[in-house]
């Protein structure tokens, strides 16, 4: 642990706006502090107040990390319908004069300031780490197959000229599953946008990082990680899976808990799309009747609908409507004792913890899958924005831990389709695959955390490198 009077090793970690990121960042904080003795300063970007959700996960962090709120950005000059990455993208370069006025004054008051850590939408402050003589690290909060998509990108931009979505053939990345071009997460879909030149300036500045942390570890993608590694390009480290370890306080204002407690062991299917996450009006009322249909427990945590995007709730997660007015008639009454449909929040890790709890609906965000690996909870894989679609494809097709229901041609997954593939998960035999390969991960992401564990022995060396500095 060190000498008392050592003056501890300092790093900086800047996330990008938006909870996805802070939380596993969050948590790696946590973990450089409690087993390096590091000292930890976060400095906030932002485009306006901070969510009480953000608050609070900073709040909750131990003393010898600190916080730092950088003066809000000016983004008047964007069109309403700009997408949420360029948005995020202009926030972190225009905040980069305010970084390096902070670094300066902590440099000025800790001689052991060593690295500053971004993650992927925070690439271009690594110059600013250059400028202070910093080691610049990326944390990539998610899978490694989405870091090659992230490598690779600059170069599949010299090979086609079309959308990657025409593609004849799917794209193979090394060491990952093909994925079709359709499946490639969302800013990348359409190369006019501004969001694509975003993504691709981004990935031309993953090489400039000295070294890369993963949200991820080698038993989970074994194949991705070892390309990675062999390739030698870039120093990966996976220190996986970070996920939130909340201090168990944070209430349950809908005594879902509770409910779970009187379910028998195993019966309940959890449908929860993430703090972003919503869906149209017709597909909120298909997945209703689909999940009325399948006569199976469910616990279903529901936001009002959007005729607009499925991340509509990104930036603010707060629905001033009432959700349940957008149920279909007597929906409630109807499966009142066998469903449960709370508004807007559940305490997801309490709920995956939760013995009652026998499966997963989810977006497929990289933190709740994680989240239900480490809790071996088997899903059901419905991606809606991002590199979700990604996520699904590997979910399904290589880790074999999820399945997925069918589109129509409208791009509606069907009442029957919904309710065929929650049967199959909660009670089928297909179902039986996914939990006993999920039970496999969830003792695996155990060990690769404890004392002598991969992803434990990956901090230890990074935390040694930047002490040394």
């Amino acid at each position: 642990m060190g000498e008392e009077a050592e003056e501890a090793a300092h790093i900086v970690i800047l996330p990008s706006p938006g909870m996805g990121h802070l939380i596993p960042l969050a948590e790696f904080a946590k973990r450089l502090v409690l087993y390096h003795n590091f000292s930890v300063t976060f400095i906030i970007p932002c485009d306006g107040p901070l969510s009480k959700a953000q608050k609070e996960v900073l709040h909750s962090l131990p003393k010898t990390i600190n916080s730092v709120l950088l003066p809000p950005v000016n983004l008047d000059d964007l069109s309403s319908d700009v997408r949420p990455e360029v948005r995020i993208c202009l926030t972190i370069t225009r905040c980069l004069p305010a970084l390096r006025e902070v670094l300066k004054d902590l440099i000025s008051t800790t001689s052991r300031l060593s690295a500053l850590v971004v993650d992927h939408f925070g690439l271009d402050a690594l110059e600013v780490a250059n400028e202070f003589k910093l080691f610049s690290y990326l944390f990539f909060p998610g899978p490694a197959m989405s870091l090659w998509l992230s490598f690779y990108l600059p170069k599949l931009d010299e090979m086609y000229s079309c959308e990657y979505r025409d593609l004849p053939e799917p794209v193979k990345l090394p060491g990952c599953v093909p994925v079709h071009g359709s499946d490639l997460f969302d800013p990348i879909q359409d190369r006019k946008n501004e969001a694509y030149s975003c993504m691709l300036n981004l990935s031309r500045r993953v090489v400039s990082a000295d070294g890369i942390l993963l949200n991820s570890f080698m038993d989970l993608e074994p194949g991705a990680i070892k390309a990675f590694m062999e390739g030698g390009e870039l120093q990966i480290y996976p220190v996986g899976p970070l996920i939130r370890t909340g201090s168990g306080d944070e209430g349950d204002p809908n005594e879902c808990l509770k409910w779970l407690d009187d379910q028998p062991d195993g019966s309940v299917l959890f449908v929860s799309f993430g703090s972003g996450g919503v869906l149209s009006p017709k597909q909120l009322n298909e997945l209703a009747l689909g999940l009325e249909q399948s006569e199976q427990r469910f616990l279903w945590v529901t936001r009002s609908p959007s005729h607009n995007s499925m991340n509509a709730n990104f930036f603010d997660s707060q629905s001033i409507e009432d959700p349940f007015s957008h149920l279909p008639q007597g929906f409630l009454k109807r499966t009142k004792g066998r469903g449960l449909v709370v508004p807007s929040w559940a305490p997801q890790i309490q709920v995956l913890n939760h013995g009652s709890t026998g499966g997963f609906l989810t977006h497929c965000g990289w933190n709740s899958t994680l989240e239900s690996i480490v809790h071996g909870v088997p899903l059901i894989a419905w991606p809606l924005y991002a590199e979700q679609r990604m996520n699904a494809v590997m979910l399904v097709e290589d880790m074999k831990v999820a399945l997925r229901p069918k589109e129509r041609e409208d791009g509606i997954i069907g009442r029957e389709e919904i309710a065929k593939v929650v049967r199959s998960l909660m009670e089928g035999e297909e179902g039986q695959r996914v939990r006993s390969r999920m039970r496999e991960l969830k003792d695996a992401s155990a060990r690769v955390l404890s004392e002598e564990g991969s992803s434990t022995q990956s901090l230890s060396e990074v935390a040694q490198k930047w002490r040394t500095h």
